[in-house]
């Protein structure tokens, strides 16, 4: 394998693209000539080396001016005019749509097409029709990488035997010498404001302990379409000096390098990176066990992390004051947490990414 081919629909900050940029710079730095394709570019994007070749595969608005047939015809030619043209030995497409039309677009012709779920398949796949086209067109790719055993049993068994697990790599900037200073009496959480990370069961679970717990605070860090809902609940909580949301932030592993909890509260996860980049740095962890299964791959309850049901503020207040009330099992907790280092080592799992997209290369007939 020399020429590999990434696709995403842009590097918005978020968990997956985070994965596909740290992907793209392991394999230039390890020689491979890396096309990356994204059908946008938008505002907040990940920084990502210039040496590597940028792409855009939506077409223009004057090229889609006809109906809906039309423009998926339009958008489906686009990229397959970037296959033909680039000769990739190896597609490897990232989420939902894109997955689709990479194994469309790429079908005879002679390159090999990698596809990932990164989430909870029936969210990545909403409605019948979406999750038919899926678990049908999934059986055309050359691999399938899932995130965890769950999200596995989505698949017909024809797909299933196809698959592997393979695990995200650590972002190199969290991977460093553990705090062993006293922690700061601060509870943080990272990622977008939207509804599936459900920050207002954060907020409501904070509210609960807030008095017990006075000179401990809540910062939850990213931005989205819930940003505004949330920082009225916490006006309605009358927390305005207790809770704060910054936005996005650069350099989120030194924001939270010595917090004394990090929580992650969402309906549904891939393999949250968020939260394994808080184990990376020590801190004591809280996570909902919810599907497909990423946290509870992470975690193992009570050893190195706690796990909580999902939509629980009781019990998950119940799992803050755990932490709180015991210095000493909290920096068990921390340390257990901080072994995730080594099993996810970015060289060592870049290595196994590379190690199956090449296997998959070389198979050609």
């Amino acid at each position: 394998m020399k020429k590999i081919a990434l696709f995403i629909s842009s590097l918005q900050k978020g968990g997956s693209e985070r994965v596909m940029v740290n992907l793209a710079e392991f394999f230039y730095r390890n020689h491979y000539d890396v096309l990356l394709v994204t059908q946008y570019k938008r505002e907040d994007e990940y920084e990502i080396m210039p040496e590597i070749k940028r792409v855009y595969s939506e077409p223009s608005q004057d090229q889609l001016q006809g109906n809906r047939l039309q423009n998926f015809m339009t958008r489906f030619r686009t990229l397959r005019r970037i296959w033909q043209e680039y000769k990739p030995d190896v597609i490897l497409s990232f989420l939902g749509k894109n997955n689709l039309m990479a194994i469309a677009t790429s079908r005879f012709l002679p390159v090999r097409t990698v596809v990932s779920v990164r989430g909870e398949p029936t969210m990545e796949y909403e409605g019948k029709l979406m999750q038919f086209l899926a678990k049908w067109l999934f059986r055309y790719a050359d691999g399938v990488v899932l995130q965890t055993k769950m999200a596995m049993q989505f698949f017909p068994k024809r797909v299933r035997k196809k698959a592997v697990i393979l695990p995200n790599p650590l972002n190199p900037l969290f991977v460093k010498n553990k705090y062993e200073g006293v922690r700061e009496p601060l509870i943080v959480a990272v990622g977008r404001t939207d509804e599936n990370k459900n920050h207002a069961m954060l907020i409501h679970a904070f509210a609960r302990i807030a008095s017990e717990y006075p000179n401990v605070n809540l910062c939850i860090y990213g931005d989205g379409n819930c940003k505004e809902q949330l920082e009225q609940l916490v006006k309605e909580k009358e927390l305005t000096d207790r809770i704060s949301l910054p936005g996005t932030v650069t350099n989120v592993a030194e924001h939270i390098y010595k917090a004394q909890i990090f929580a992650l509260t969402s309906n549904t996860e891939g393999m949250p990176n968020s939260l394994m980049e808080a184990m990376a740095l020590g801190l004591p962890v809280v996570s909902t066990d919810c599907p497909c299964g990423g946290p509870a791959t992470l975690i193992e309850d009570g050893v190195n992390g706690l796990l909580v049901p999902v939509g629980d503020a009781y019990a998950l207040a119940d799992a803050f004051r755990k932490i709180l009330s015991d210095p000493q099992y909290a920096q068990k907790l921390g340390d257990n947490a901080y072994k995730i280092v080594e099993e996810l080592n970015p060289d060592k799992v870049n290595g196994e990414w590379r190690k199956y997209l090449s296997h998959i290369a070389h198979d050609k007939n």
